[in-house]
């Protein structure tokens, strides 16, 4: 079944996504502290009906499947230790089950790259997929880690197809505005 999008039009069903040739499919934070709203204050509601169609396009496209990791840095310093005073939960290591990938996922995986920050557009993730490539783009959360891969990676020159029905938001009000804000980015951001 397929969403509203943007504009009022119909998002397109995850099943009619197919890889385009040399596409990646980069799956922003499928981790454990965004799945489940009962374990973790950052769990998305969306997340249990989005999960089966990330799964549905990492296998779709098998072997060029990156999965992104957010994991805390209170090192980081500047508005970084405000948030952290905020959200002191999620100082646990790296190795933490709160971090892990969940498992619907692991087995899918070709390439994970673990990063501090919202964003995942970084030198990590170029180093897998390329300066200027072609990505789908799933994950969670639509308002926060997704927006802010897709931006910068659409001013530097990829090409980012965000699948709407594999976003999962804080709130569904939430997502849908993140849409709205990155399809005013076409033809760099098209969502499907």
């Amino acid at each position: 079944m397929s969403t509203a999008s943007p504009g009022g039009g119909r998002s397109l069903p995850v099943e009619q996504v197919e890889p385009l040739e040399d596409e990646w499919l980069v799956v922003i934070d499928p981790q454990a502290v965004f799945a489940d709203p009962g374990t973790s204050p950052w769990g998305s509601p969306m997340w249990a009906q989005t999960m089966p169609r990330i799964a549905r396009l990492a296998t779709a496209y098998a072997g060029r499947v990156v999965v992104t990791r957010f994991v805390a840095d209170p090192g980081l310093g500047g508005s970084w230790a405000d948030y952290y005073d905020d959200w002191q939960f999620a100082l646990v290591p790296d190795g933490d089950p709160l971090y892990a990938v969940v498992p619907e996922l692991a087995h899918l995986t070709d390439h994970v790259v673990t990063e501090p920050t919202f964003g995942k557009w970084t030198a990590g993730l170029r180093a897998v997929i390329g300066d200027q490539p072609r990505f789908a783009l799933a994950g969670v959360a639509t308002d926060c880690c997704v927006i802010s891969t897709a931006l910068p990676a659409a001013d530097a020159g990829a090409s980012v197809r965000v699948v709407a029905e594999a976003c999962a938001g804080s709130s569904i009000a939430m997502h849908e505005q993140a849409l709205g804000a990155m399809s005013m980015f076409a033809p760099q951001v098209t969502i499907l």
